[in-house]
């Protein structure tokens, strides 16, 4: 049986193994696969795995051996799943292996926004506090969490991770979404409207699925509803911003600051107005990219394909 990984690259760049695909057939693993030469490539291949490289019904119709796509990735917008289904191809996901680095690297962007570590140790670095005549500076505004309220859009798996994460420091907890499902049972937590919530937080979190519904819902008007003190973060899809809203709202100071993990477009173009925008934290995708998680994503990846030739697919989408 003949197995390709389409973009390997980011999920493993040297520092795992692929035994346990190697182990079920024979597998070609490719760092990265523009979607002209998916059919090349994964022409004999029965199972083909996908991170970002695009797997629309045309290149479907060109891989006739195919009977099993794997996501090695939540989100799975990148393979035509009702073009899958018409063929006969399953097509899985891996729901669950980014819950705790997703929502720790929440707190990463949230603190540098807090604190500016990094503006307040390349000074020292650079000689500041050596030649200051105090035994304390600090270059920008310190911020304590404790009291304060963190909102979060979308109160899944990794939502609800934030907000155990928030509690934990002090902060009271409102959540939006769709299927609310059982409250935790921290104190200081309660539902809200999403106009509610971006009003009444300090800290706004969106965890939220990229549906037509959710695409462009941080825009001119939801930011207007937000306080001019609030810090935005996004750590789930970067469609849900409209990026030069949210560049226009920090430059006229109408919101304190971003922590952005994902924009609209990846790698994004140099011109992305939040790029040069103020008190902008812009970081490269990186929050489910621990060793931890990627271990955990490859491991899931071989349960799913290995459930799936036992006859008993897992995690499915299509």
């Amino acid at each position: 049986m003949k197995i390709a990984v389409l973009d390997g690259y980011c999920l493993n760049p040297g520092d795992l193994d692929w035994e346990g695909l190697k182990r079920l057939g024979e597998v070609a693993v490719f760092d990265r696969t523009r979607t002209d030469e998916v059919a090349a490539r994964a022409a004999d291949a029965e199972i083909v795995f996908t991170n970002k490289t695009a797997l629309p019904g045309y290149i479907l119709e060109q891989l006739p051996k195919l009977r099993y796509i794997g996501v090695l990735a939540t989100g799975y917008n990148v393979v035509d799943v009702e073009a899958a289904r018409a063929r006969g191809i399953v097509v899985s996901n891996i729901p669950t292996y980014g819950t705790a680095s997703v929502a720790q690297f929440v707190f990463a962007l949230l603190l540098e926004l807090c604190h500016h570590v990094g503006l307040h140790a390349e000074a020292v670095r650079g000689g500041e506090w050596s030649h200051n005549p105090d035994w304390s500076f600090w270059k920008s505004p310190l911020v304590e969490l404790a009291g304060k309220t963190m909102g979060i859009i979308g109160f899944g798996r990794i939502g609800r991770q934030t907000g155990k994460i928030a509690d934990a420091m002090g902060m009271r907890v409102l959540a939006n979404d769709t299927y609310q499902g059982d409250a935790p049972a921290y104190d200081g937590f309660r539902w809200a409207g999403v106009e509610e919530l971006l009003r009444e937080s300090d800290v706004v979190s969106l965890h939220s699925p990229l549906f037509p519904e959710t695409r462009g819902m941080i825009n001119a008007e939801s930011l207007g509803w937000m306080r001019a003190s609030a810090f935005l973060i996004n750590t789930s899809r970067g469609p849900l911003v409209v990026d030069q809203d949210l560049a226009d709202a920090l430059k006229a100071g109408r919101i304190a600051g971003a922590g952005l993990d994902v924009l609209s477009v990846e790698p994004p173009a140099a011109d992305n107005p939040l790029l040069s925008a103020r008190n902008c934290l812009v970081t490269p995708h990186i929050a489910w990219a621990t060793r931890e998680a990627r271990s955990r994503l490859m491991e899931l990846a071989v349960a799913n394909v290995t459930a799936f030739l036992a006859g008993n697919a897992v995690n499915v989408v299509s």
